[in-house]
């Protein structure tokens, strides 16, 4: 005979689990509305036009000065550039619009609210992350998501670094929405929807602000390279399996000292471990700096500095060269909202 007590007692366990469930759905709902109310100050609508008409899309302020980390789609070859901050438009100019990156900045002169910056290298698959934007020209919009993976290829194309794949549903004129972790801090840039809007594609924040860095010291994208080719070698070594296969020939790794069969270990202060990081490596390579290049030698480690040039995919050179056997494309599908 079943016990009296058996059944008051799982009802009061599925009584405690549900409030428990309850409580934890509040919490989380709580933090977003808590994070949305006080980023999305720093978050605007930006419009502008371009050889297809007006678009729009959205950006955020990384400083006090106003600058703007939107997406290339939305400030790369747009004229007629306005951002609506605090219930007024303002005209804005374009810093730096980098195709290969994927973003763009801006600046608007006024002093301004910002989001404060994390690190996308701590980010983890089911991470769970908030965006805001400005979907289809309606009010500033909090969504809410997770980090789905960490992907280096597009269909079957590589990308020029590892993008952020989060299960997003997004929609345009989000194009340039910042991601945000549970500490409020951005860790990444919606630069591209997929697969019909049901995710997206954002570039890390540690990839965006090697191109902002290189802009504060230059005045542009420096995109590097050192000129080698790497496959999968036969066993791994030191941890890594990428062998040294090429040095071409007229490239900054030319002479350097560096030979086929190296297994290399190490890309600035990138490490590599299988022959697909160094596209990852070369993206943080500013041209003109000096590169540290680890390598592995039959039982020897060595160390060869490398001036790194100018990324043959940039606009300051032609050579049909590059880095590794894929060069990467950009990741900039068009998700700004367009008006008819």
């Amino acid at each position: 005979m079943m016990p009296r007590f058996f059944l008051p007692l799982a009802f009061l366990v599925c009584a405690g689990l549900g409030r428990a469930e309850e409580s934890s759905t509040s919490s989380i709902s709580r933090e977003v509305k808590d994070i949305f109310e006080k980023a999305a100050k720093a978050v605007v609508k930006i419009r502008g036009t371009d050889q297809f008409g007006e678009l729009s899309g959205t950006g955020f302020f990384i400083d006090a000065a106003g600058t703007i980390y939107t997406a290339f789609s939305v400030g790369g070859d747009t004229d007629n550039i306005t951002v609506e901050f605090d219930g007024k438009k303002y005209p804005a100019h374009v810093l730096l619009a980098d195709l290969r990156s994927g973003i763009a900045l801006l600046k608007i002169d006024l002093a301004t609210p910002s989001l404060p910056l994390g690190k996308s290298q701590q980010v983890e698959v089911a991470t769970p992350i908030i965006t805001i934007g400005y979907p289809l020209d309606l009010p500033e919009t909090p969504s809410f998501g997770m980090i789905a993976g960490f992907d280096r290829k597009f269909l079957g194309q590589q990308l020029t670094t590892t993008h952020l794949r989060v299960n997003l549903p997004t929609q345009r004129g989000e194009a340039g929405a910042p991601l945000l972790n549970f500490k409020g801090e951005v860790i990444g840039i919606l630069v591209a929807n997929i697969d019909n809007g049901s995710a997206c594609y954002a570039l890390p924040i540690d990839a965006a602000e090697k191109i902002h860095n290189d802009f504060i010291r230059f005045g542009e994208a420096r995109h590097g390279w050192i000129g080698i080719n790497v496959a999968s070698a036969e066993k791994p070594v030191e941890g890594s399996t990428a062998e040294m296969t090429e040095i071409m020939k007229d490239t900054p790794a030319f002479g350097s000292g560096i030979k086929t069969g190296d297994i290399l270990l190490q890309v600035g202060n990138v490490k590599v471990h299988e022959p697909e990081d160094v596209i990852d490596a070369s993206f943080f390579i500013t041209a003109g700096d000096t590169v540290p290049i680890v390598v592995v030698r039959g039982s020897e480690k060595m160390t060869f500095e490398v001036t790194a040039g100018f990324h043959p995919a940039s606009h300051h050179s032609s050579k049909a060269a590059t880095l590794t056997p894929h060069d990467g494309i950009p990741l900039h599908l068009d998700s700004a909202q367009r008006t008819p």
